[in-house]
């Protein structure tokens, strides 16, 4: 629609700001990086690829999936805007980073870290359980030892190489004086290893080879699982820094030179384009346009801005060239000090202590204490030391870390796999046991219980005449009320005409003419009109004709009333907390039923409503989507963003709602707290069976054959406990 209107329509030169002539010191930078928060599949990746690629002087494209980025190798003339105009051109939201700011993640390489692992203790464990299997059935003498030195042979390697996980885990709690699961675990595998080769070497009749591989098989792929669970552990904070424009227009003399941020300084006058992002907090000294704060404040509709207005950082400038002058850069920025907000939120939600860690603070110092009441025992008993440690070995071998392990993974990968068949993805490991002690549940407006995109409510009641010309003033605009005429014109079937002089005011509107008489599309009071009511209006006139009120409203995401019904019938608390106008966030609370609600909340404001509701003892779930929610996403007790939020707005929440409609948030608490009560099941179970074969073990019961059988048992058990979830009714 766009391409058959430029064929007909005259744009006034006087309302486009003129390119720069020269742009000088532009610096020269290979590599590229795009934010592709909408990209969900491999034909996504196809796409992008193949788009980016055919542009002159682009030399190589990828996409990565999983951090949702496009990085391009192109020749210093491509710059960042044609790769976001493509990109956004294909259907994807784009937004520029800046590479420096961001980390390099490992976690990729940790989990085929861990895969690996797991591949040669598993490879490893069937070659000694089919040894064993030959001394369980009889071998006795040359030939029991033989098949005893050919597993010492295949289990030392295989063990250190697979067990370094523990290894690690172990010595960094050690080294601080405490004990966490893998200290056990450790302790295990050591006193196996030793006492086996010490009975091999005496030609004894029992090892604990195939125990020992069988515990780091099934412990590895209980952290497999966990890894398996978990999204990519980025800072969301480093997210937000990298989503700043890295490059302005600094003027001097009159000429234009794009610098670097970090080369800006305060009092620096610098140019923002229609379309671009203000890079630092500064006051407009020149020209008029709309500003669009919906990321950083929530607000739905544009805002007007003149000379004289303070503007921050990461606002987007929407219809007209702005001049501002530097008051705060860098990290003085506001934007930088959200990101602050962030960081500071983070690391009080890493306080929190997984149920798993705190049964390890049980567990291990009491299998310690029971395997050297058994070792002095034993040695007291007998005044064998080789019987002894051979009934301590035991008793630590079979203490059941593997149930003790698998416990809380092998739930909370059910758990995720039940809902993200329902459309959730859970990205944080200790997400479902914090969402099941919520009781109060805070929602953003606009682009959370809202689509985020105004539509037009009365096109029935405008004269079918003048759709074509409004049609065709709307899409000559780049507001945002304007796009949204122009979607809902084009689906109706309407065509544009042609147009004389179309001249975009900004912050005003568009005006054009048609046949000789003037049209003008935009504002109330440019129209001429008095705005009455809380409705999101704009207005149309035909020459002196009446002018005809365009109303538009804000409309609900798929599931939202549901959703806020199955919360109430919970018993959750429901507060709706928004940056947009008061009046506006009345209207969406009393069409919800809603019965608490706050508007014209600043992100500061979020973030300290949502704290002082912790504070005050609640547990408080947390769903939104711009950057204004990221302080309060990451303040809260969990939180849950839509996929199509801004990059560092995912990245702060613990799940992903996958699909638009809104009704799994209330099936993840139901699910969530199903979860927490198959943990403490299988905790009992771990314990009931520790209760069994702790004496067993301790009165020297415990043959290597026992052993692995136990574990094996009690690892199955754990895991069928964990699939009920999935045949539970939401």
């Amino acid at each position: 629609m766009d391409g058959d209107l430029r064929h007909h329509t005259a744009v006034c030169p006087g309302c486009v700001a003129a390119p720069s002539e020269a742009i000088a010191d532009a610096p020269t930078q290979a590599r590229l990086a795009v934010s592709l928060p909408t990209i969900h599949c491999q034909a996504c990746i196809s796409t992008v690829e193949h788009g980016l690629s055919a542009l002159p002087g682009v030399d190589d494209a990828r996409v990565n999936l999983t951090l949702k980025r496009a990085f391009v190798e192109a020749t210093p003339d491509v710059t960042i805007a044609t790769l976001i105009e493509t990109c956004e051109s294909l259907g994807f939201e784009a937004h520029e980073l800046d590479l420096s700011a961001l980390p390099a993640t490992q976690t990729e390489q940790e989990g085929r870290e861990l895969l690996m692992r797991l591949a040669v203790a598993g490879f490893a464990t069937m070659n000694v359980m089919l040894l064993s299997i030959s001394v369980w059935s009889g071998a006795s003498d040359a030939t029991r030892d033989m098949f005893h030195w050919i597993s010492a042979s295949i289990t030392f390697p295989a063990i250190l190489f697979s067990a370094q996980p523990f290894f690690r885990n172990a010595w960094s709690a050690l080294r601080v004086r405490r004990l966490n699961m893998d200290v056990p675990i450790v302790l295990a595998l050591v006193l196996a290893l030793v006492t086996s080769l010490w009975e091999v070497t005496l030609s004894g009749e029992h090892a604990y080879f195939d125990a020992a591989l069988s515990l780091v098989f099934f412990l590895l792929a209980g952290r497999y699982l966990d890894h398996r669970t978990r999204a990519i552990a980025r800072s969301a904070a480093e997210e937000l820094t990298a989503l700043e424009a890295p490059r302005a227009l600094r003027l001097e003399n009159g000429q234009e030179y794009e610098v670097l941020i970090a080369d800006l300084a305060i009092g620096d006058d610098i140019l923002v384009r229609p379309g671009g992002r203000v890079p630092v907090d500064g006051e407009i000294i020149a020209g008029q346009s709309e500003l669009d704060r919906s990321l950083l404040t929530g607000e739905t509709l544009p805002v007007l801005a003149t000379a004289g207005q303070m503007v921050s950082a990461g606002e987007v400038n929407l219809t007209g060239p702005l001049t501002v002058r530097a008051t705060a850069v860098g990290k003085e920025t506001s934007l930088h000090r959200l990101a602050d907000l962030v960081a500071i939120a983070e690391s009080g939600r890493s306080r929190y202590t997984s149920l798993a860690d705190r049964a390890a603070k049980l567990y291990a110092p009491g299998v310690h204490i029971m395997s050297l009441v058994a070792f002095v025992g034993w040695y007291l008993g007998t005044g064998d030391l080789r019987v002894a440690l051979n009934i301590a070995a035991a008793v630590l071998i079979i203490t059941c870390p593997c149930a003790l392990g698998l416990a809380v993974p092998a739930v909370t990968t059910a758990a995720s796999g039940r809902l993200f068949k329902s459309g959730l993805l859970v990205k944080h490991a200790t997400a479902l046991e914090r969402l099941a002690q919520v009781d109060t549940v805070v929602f953003d407006k606009t682009g959370t219980l809202t689509e985020g995109t105004p539509e037009l409510v009365n096109l029935g009641d405008i004269p079918r005449d003048n759709l074509p010309l409004i049609l065709s003033m709307a899409i000559a605009s780049a507001h945002p009320l304007a796009q949204s005429l122009a979607r809902t014109l084009g689906d109706a079937g309407h065509e544009a005409v042609s147009l004389d002089t179309v001249c975009e005011h900004p912050g005003c509107g568009v005006e054009a003419f048609y046949l000789g008489t003037r049209l003008r599309l935009g504002r109330a009071d440019w129209i001429g009109v008095a705005a009455a009511g809380t409705e999101t209006t704009s207005w149309f006139q035909y020459g002196d004709a009446t002018p005809i009120a365009l109303r538009f409203i804000d409309s609900l995401r798929p599931g939202a009333m549901v959703t806020i019904q199955a919360l109430k019938e919970a018993d959750k608390n429901i507060v709706l907390l928004s940056g947009d106008l008061v009046p506006v966030v009345e209207d969406l609370a009393v069409r919800l039923k809603i019965p608490h609600w706050h508007g014209a909340v600043l992100p500061q404001g979020k973030a300290a409503f949502v704290q002082g509701l912790s504070e005050a003892g609640h547990k408080v779930l947390m769903v939104g989507d711009g950057l204004n929610d990221t302080a309060a996403l990451a303040a809260a007790h969990v939180s849950i963003s839509p996929a199509s939020a801004l990059d560092a707005a995912r990245v702060a929440s613990d799940i992903v709602l996958l699909g638009k409609d809104l009704a799994p948030i209330a099936q993840a608490c139901d699910v969530a707290i199903k979860a927490r009560r198959r943990i403490r099941e299988n905790f009992r179970i771990a314990t009931l069976y520790n209760v069994i074969a702790v004496p067993l073990a301790a009165a020297g019961l415990a043959t290597p054959l026992i052993a692995a059988l136990a574990m094996s048992a009690s690892s199955l058990t754990v895991s069928l406990n964990a699939l009920r979830l999935w045949s539970a009714k939401p």
